[in-house]
């Protein structure tokens, strides 16, 4: 398992990146990605019979990316998807005592579920409510006939029995700090790093 640099080690960003220090740089992060993608194809021997759907917002693109580089290994790309969790999570982004309001995005589902194994894709795994409330949208469209989940980071701090199928990086941290993740598709970058401020249940 790959950790975080010891505090010492860990390198600033460059002027002109999002403030915080730099864990992953772009080529580790493709790398990693990369990786993830072949052990994506050594678990199924039918690539053809995935579908690989990122959560919003950043598992979309990291979702993208592994259907790419799994077509590229296999010889078969798997159906691409999108889910918006937010009309299923009530603990995102309301003040103390306020109804909280989702902004609903996108879910992107254009094929049949049934007889599908679905791997959900998401950026960093921290307590699990996303990925819990992502099954939950999930299910709503269909009954895959399993359900996989690959991230890019693990920062631990789990509050629900979930664990990922394929993990990028293992990057404990402390619940005053927090994993960013940069792509270029978003961020104009591709880059992990450590932020201090506590986040969001994810």
């Amino acid at each position: 398992m790959t950790k975080a640099d010891p505090p010492s080690r860990r390198t600033p960003v460059p002027s002109g990146s999002p403030a915080g220090h730099l864990l992953v740089d772009g080529d580790q992060l493709g790398r990693t990605i990369a990786r993830l993608a072949h052990e994506i194809v050594e678990r199924h021997a039918e690539p053809s019979e995935l579908a690989m759907v990122g959560v919003h917002t950043r598992g979309v693109p990291l979702a993208r990316r592994l259907a790419t580089l799994i077509g590229q290994f296999s010889g078969a790309t798997p159906d691409l998807g999108s889910v918006d969790i937010a009309l299923y999570r009530d603990d995102l982004g309301a003040p103390q005592g306020q109804l909280h309001v989702p902004v609903v995005g996108e879910t992107e589902l254009d094929f049949p579920l049934e007889q599908r194994t679905v791997v959900l894709v998401d950026d960093v795994l921290y307590t699990g409510r996303t990925i819990r409330a992502a099954i939950d949208a999930l299910l709503d469209y269909g009954r895959p006939r399993a359900v996989e989940l690959a991230v890019l980071v693990d920062r631990g701090h789990r509050e629900l029995p979930i664990r990922p199928d394929y993990v990028g990086k293992n990057l404990p941290t402390a619940r005053d700090e927090r994993i960013r993740v940069a792509l270029s598709e978003i961020d104009g970058q591709d880059a992990v790093l450590l932020v201090h401020g506590a986040e969001d249940a994810s």
